[in-house]
């Protein structure tokens, strides 16, 4: 969350706000140690809309991970993420941004809002909300 200094100066970030982009980052650059050691929690859950393969509540660090593993390697390393904006606080955030990737031929872009939960810093619960989840659909089934 960005607070203005009252005297019209800087503004200053939540910490969440840094730690979301910065996991965003991670993701984008597929460093999951860091994902896995600095980001998620051990037992986090991953709700994941849809009806397709990769759909469904993940949860662990093992299985979120390997959900992520599945989304590039089903994409052929194509899945991408652009962050508009993040919002944070102590408990909650909330990121903006689009979806893209191809498969077998079909191609994807679509905006989405990610509300997570936060615990000590880190993700402890995940929710993404598409614009289409039918366009998503699509692309992994």
């Amino acid at each position: 969350m960005r607070t203005a200094d009252p005297i019209g100066g800087s503004v200053m970030t939540h910490p969440n706000e840094d730690r979301f982009r910065a996991g965003y980052a991670a993701f984008q650059t597929g460093d999951m140690d860091a994902l896995r050691n600095e980001y998620l929690t051990s037992d986090v859950v991953w709700h994941s809309p849809g009806n397709n393969p990769l759909s469904g509540d993940h949860k662990g660090i093992d299985e979120v991970l390997a959900t992520f593993g599945k989304t590039m390697e089903m994409t052929g390393g194509t899945f991408r993420v652009e962050l508009h904006d993040v919002l944070a606080n102590d408990e909650h955030g909330v990121a903006l941004a689009t979806a893209s990737g191809e498969r077998n031929g079909k191609r994807i872009e679509d905006n989405y809002a990610h509300v997570v939960h936060f615990r000590d810093g880190k993700v402890a619960e995940s929710w993404t909300h598409q614009w289409d989840p039918n366009k998503v659909d699509e692309l992994f089934t």
